[in-house]
């Protein structure tokens, strides 16, 4: 979809250009037979939910470019997916009789299989986080070198230039991951996990870590093949629960390439096809946060980035301009110079600390995303399963 298809529909007011849903669709197909017919609280139930993940999407989108990527905009992103899937939850729970007949069985176990597969990704994005703490690491040695001292000798310049180039903004290869990095379990909380044993065990040969030869690119691809919009006729035979379904595992889909788009982890690959008719009111919004990644990934300080989010770019943009400066200065310290070096670490000392602050709830809500994707499939799943005993 081209980008001038955008411009009448940057906010929730302009939802009327959208053109109607494919359930309104079908909703005003029955009032244009039955004047008097009005619409069941199941319909509204299911457009109410496609309406409000378009308005949670389009306010992501408003983003602007200083905010877009960056980890406070991936907390809200996680958050956005976490109700959108509680919603979802609430929908299969109030519907599950019908979850239990074809072809909405084949739907739902399509879309718990995307889940299963979702939870690699959580791992692995797990692991991009602690490469990230890793050059947090190297820069508070750069602080504690240069900032707060009356004055810089060479010995602390030689010891910041040292942490400096230990920075390394590519991923570790196999061999370095084979010990340090890729074995270590990642897959938050082991003492949780065995707490929950009945519940978290049957996903451990999937999710417990993710090798050596494991790959975002294809785990992405896998989550999103045959994922096709529903024909009308499946719509009308699945009473519109198909469309929510199809809505979930785009989301889905979604929020796991933007977390492969900015977080380094594995065979990183942006190739993710993304393409959705109109019909659905919130297509608008997530192509265009589709393409305003890809733009980002494309800029020239970007193309050949592990990982998009805006720290790890403020982290590598003021290293490469201390490592410009320490090659540039002659000892003893000019005051030009000083002063120099003095702002450039006041510049390292703010990235570092946006940085230090923003991990932690960073991980906790990709944690909580791991968790909640397992515990809404484990009560979907029994929910499903009383309503066959009850048949």
């Amino acid at each position: 979809m081209p980008a001038t298809d955008y411009q009448e529909t940057s906010s929730p007011s302009s939802f009327p250009s959208l053109g109607f849903s494919i359930l309104s669709r079908r909703r005003d197909r029955v009032h244009s037979m039955d004047s008097t017919h009005e619409a069941t609280g199941h319909e509204n139930e299911l457009e109410a939910f496609q309406k409000h993940v378009a308005e949670t999407f389009h306010e992501l989108a408003a983003a602007d470019s200083n905010e877009l990527l960056s980890v406070p905009w991936i907390r809200k992103l996680l958050d956005a997916f976490l109700c959108c899937q509680e919603e979802f939850g609430v929908i299969v729970s109030k519907n599950r009789g019908f979850f239990n007949r074809a072809p909405m069985d084949r739907y739902i176990s399509e879309f718990f299989e995307r889940n299963v597969k979702a939870l690699d990704v959580c791992n692995a994005i797990r692991d991009g986080i602690e490469q990230i703490r890793q050059w947090q690491k190297q820069l508070e040695i750069v602080l504690c070198a240069l900032d707060n001292q009356q004055s810089i000798g060479e010995g602390q310049f030689r010891r910041a230039k040292k942490a400096l180039n230990d920075l390394d903004f590519s991923m570790l290869d196999e061999k370095e991951s084979n010990s340090t990095h890729a074995h270590r379990n990642r897959s938050f909380g082991q003492n949780n996990m065995q707490r929950e044993h009945k519940s978290f065990g049957q996903f451990r040969s999937l999710s417990w870590s993710v090798s050596r030869s494991w790959s975002a690119a294809r785990q992405l691809q896998a989550i999103g093949n045959n994922l096709a919009a529903p024909r009308t006729s499946e719509i009308s035979a699945t009473h519109g629960l198909n469309v929510a379904v199809f809505t979930m595992s785009y989301v889905l889909l979604f929020v796991m390439w933007a977390l492969v788009a900015a977080i380094p982890c594995q065979d990183r690959g942006l190739q993710t096809h993304f393409s959705v008719t109109r019909q659905f009111v919130w297509a608008v919004p997530v192509l265009l946060l589709h393409e305003k990644i890809l733009d980002e990934s494309k800029k020239r300080d970007r193309r050949n980035a592990c990982g998009l989010l805006k720290e790890i770019h403020d982290i590598e943009k003021c290293a490469r301009r201390m490592n410009e400066l320490a090659d540039s200065v002659q000892f003893p310290l000019t005051e030009e110079k000083e002063e120099e070096v003095r702002q450039r670490v006041q510049e390292l000392g703010l990235v570092f600390k946006a940085v230090k602050d923003g991990l932690d709830s960073l991980e906790c809500r990709v944690r909580e995303v791991f968790h909640r994707i397992v515990r809404s499939r484990t009560e979907c799943l029994d929910s499903i399963g009383r309503a066959n005993s009850n048949d």
